[in-house]
């Protein structure tokens, strides 16, 4: 028997089907490219390094940055956070952060107060997973060198408010702290520039909604951050090759080893395909696919919404609980009777599932449809959950 098409609804995670292009574009650097970017002068590291600086440069249009070396390329968002935060944080250093982050900001922050390097005050959030902007301010202190926040939330798809978080830092006299966006559910689903945020520096995925393979990641580092944050990783880049000292200029400073020029020819497909007219249809009719599933949702009886009622202040991440069911074996259910492939757990927010009531059930199922999903997808998603909850 021909088992049945998967119906991927879990584009949190990481976006799949990727575009046509993009599987292309890995394939020819594999098999046409198939050099290194920077090691040697052959015209396929030529063309490897042309790849790679282009692709920089739709990053920093699509954030809106100054200069295409602002970016630099990691392997995946957690890999970017890691860097700005552990090579950022000293000794009696104050962080604010929120009980909504993700545990790519938990863990390496938790890891530096277990040595009793900095201090961390997690700022509260309301049932629809929001924190205030003012509970932000009034946590930042003489002491604090950073503000790291979610932008979007991977469970409740809350968008937060952070547009004047940066602007009242330093109305505040408190220049010195810097501000750390993660936008790894964001980029690609919303509008982001950098310099009307204000934020220092910014850390995602390349695999989610900017459409890459996995094993890409990028990081925004604003001209006057560059030198205090130390880089992780100390190697060859390409780059300063006559020295042992590592490079101190930015993208170098934070690229050693060889990047993944697969996954970046990939990455620049899936941008160019954002960018595309086709790109942006399928952006629209995501945005109604959305609508479909929250109406859909609030008309099941049994079933609970986690964050927002509405498209407005949310991205396409949609968090249910099943009344009577675990959100495990509601997962289970949804593959085995439909082949629809959801998300069940944490989702890596423990502190946001804490503070929404959903940890003694085990977390919630997260549903989030992606640019190439279509409304019998969502159709077949609400025909399963009802029958589930009823």
């Amino acid at each position: 028997m021909k088992p049945m098409e998967r119906i991927y609804l879990d584009n949190a995670a990481t976006s799949w089907p990727k575009p046509e292009s993009v599987y292309a574009a890995v394939d020819n650097a594999q098999r046409v490219i198939g050099s290194p970017a920077g090691r040697g002068s052959s015209e396929q590291v030529v063309q490897a390094m042309r790849l790679v600086e282009q692709t920089r440069g739709l990053v920093a249009e699509l954030v809106s940055a100054p200069d295409r070396r602002n970016i630099s390329f990691t392997f995946n968002g957690t890999d970017s956070l890691s860097t700005a935060i552990l090579g950022l944080l000293k000794k009696g250093d104050h962080v604010v952060t929120s009980v909504v982050e993700h545990n790519s900001v938990l863990r390496p922050l938790k890891h530096l107060e277990s040595q009793s390097v900095i201090e961390t005050t997690y700022v509260d959030c309301d049932q629809t997973g929001t924190f205030s902007e003012d509970d932000v301010i009034a946590a930042i202190g003489p002491e604090t060198r950073l503000v790291c926040l979610i932008h979007a939330s991977n469970v409740t798809g809350s968008v937060q408010s952070i547009k004047n978080i940066k602007r009242r830092i330093v109305e505040a006299g408190n220049e010195k702290t810097l501000f750390l966006l993660d936008a790894a559910q964001s980029l690609g689903h919303l509008p982001i520039d950098v310099g009307e945020i204000g934020c220092d520096i910014l850390a995602a995925p390349g695999h989610k909604g900017i459409l890459g393979p996995l094993g890409t990641g990028v990081l925004y580092v604003a001209d006057h951050v560059a030198d205090q944050i130390h880089p992780l990783r100390f190697g060859g880049t390409g780059s300063s090759r006559s020295t042992e000292i590592q490079p101190t200029q930015v993208p170098e400073k934070f690229e050693s080893g060889n990047l993944n020029v697969p996954g970046i020819a990939g990455l620049n497909a899936g941008l160019k395909f954002l960018n595309s007219d086709d790109g942006k249809s399928a952006h629209e009719n995501q945005q109604q696919l959305w609508q479909l599933l929250l109406d859909g949702v609030e008309s099941i009886e049994g079933v609970q919404l986690q964050g927002h009622c509405s498209t407005q202040n949310r991205i396409g991440v949609f968090s249910l609980s099943i009344g009577g069911f675990d959100c495990h074996e509601a997962a289970g259910i949804f593959e085995s009777s439909a082949s629809i492939q959801t998300r069940a757990g944490f989702h890596c927010a423990p502190l946001l599932h804490r503070a929404l009531g959903t940890e003694a059930d085990g977390g919630t199922v997260r549903i989030s449809p992606g640019l190439f999903n279509t409304v019998a997808d969502i159709e077949a998603v609400l025909r399963v959950i009802g029958e589930v909850a009823s």
